[in-house]
């Protein structure tokens, strides 16, 4: 299915569950009052369970947006180190030059379309085994090249090599980088927690707007903090900040 709308159905149905939980909140209300004849008040616990909400909800919108923003940082990373190293490739004698700077390009290619690819996650894999090779192939004939004039710019040139193969693990576990699935359980179960006990305070209310907007709230809060977390499959993109190892790769003459 796709993310959007899996994001957006997921949404929806919080929505529908928060209207739903402050309508029988709302019912109790009105019978506690019915008894013993006075309006229902929110309490301590209220306030506690209202506060809590509100932390999980910065807890987890903040963790989304950090890593939102390191992984935007990992792609500048990853054209930095790419860049270095293939401008570190002059350092070899020149018959070695031009097949390892092919190599580069074809590696910057992968690279880019195993990012595209990722609603297609068996096609993103398979760029990214593809780009692996390469990996090897420009580290093994890199090595090779580098005997010929070691050991000064060898020394420049293999750390650089180095850093930009290291730099694709890091990108992965960062993407891989999600909270644990007990916390949107949690948001959620706090979600319909407090739409109850706002049902309840409310049952001396005849106004629907405050219930349909609490519902909103919550639901586009939720829908945002989903998006953040997988922003190359969301509303929400990073993609756009792939022009830079494109303008990386365009500069690969």
């Amino acid at each position: 299915m796709d993310f959007t709308l899996m994001t957006l159905l997921v949404a929806s149905g919080l929505f529908c569950l928060v209207l739903t939980f402050l309508a029988i909140g709302r019912r109790i209300g009105i019978a506690s009052k019915d008894k013993d004849g006075k309006e229902p008040a929110a309490g301590a616990v209220d306030a506690a369970v209202y506060g809590l909400l509100g932390l999980l909800i910065a807890f987890t919108f903040s963790g989304a947006a950090a890593r939102f923003e390191a992984r935007r940082h990992l792609i500048v990373e990853e054209a930095n180190a790419i860049g270095t190293a293939y401008l570190r490739l002059d350092l070899l004698p020149s018959d070695a030059q031009a097949a390892l700077k092919e190599k580069f390009r074809q590696y910057v290619d992968t690279r880019l379309k195993a990012y595209q690819k990722l609603s297609d996650i068996e096609a993103a894999k398979a760029e990214y085994r593809v780009s692996q090779i390469l990996q090897s192939e420009i580290w093994a004939e890199s090595i090779a090249a580098s005997k010929a004039v070691f050991p000064q710019p060898a020394a420049m040139l293999l750390p650089a090599l180095n850093q930009m193969i290291d730099i694709t693990t890091t990108r992965i576990v960062a993407m891989r980088n999600h909270p644990p699935s007990i916390i949107f359980i949690m948001l959620i179960a706090l979600a319909l927690l407090s739409a109850l006990l706002a049902g309840y305070n409310m049952a001396g209310s005849k106004s629907r707007i405050h219930m349909l907007v609490f519902a909103a709230i919550l639901a586009i809060t939720v829908y945002v903090i989903l998006d953040l977390e997988y922003p190359r499959l969301g509303l929400i993109q990073i993609a756009g900040d792939d022009q830079i190892l494109v303008e990386v790769r365009q500069g690969m003459k």
